[in-house]
């Protein structure tokens, strides 16, 4: 199986109030992150996927 060029690992991890969320493209390694609040999941993760690519577009 041919992996997607587009594919983009998710992580999350919870500290408290907090939520980190890491966003890998898995074709190039590179990597964003974004900081925010653990209610607020979804957001957190569509502002580190938003990082992740204006770093792709950048490069």
């Amino acid at each position: 199986m041919k992996e997607d060029p587009d594919t983009i690992i998710i992580e999350k991890v919870r500290s408290g109030a907090f939520l980190k969320v890491s966003a890998v493209h898995v074709a190039t390694g590179l990597e964003a992150s974004a900081v925010g609040p653990a209610l607020e999941p979804t957001a957190v993760e569509r502002l580190a996927i938003a990082k992740l690519r204006r770093l792709l577009a950048a490069s």
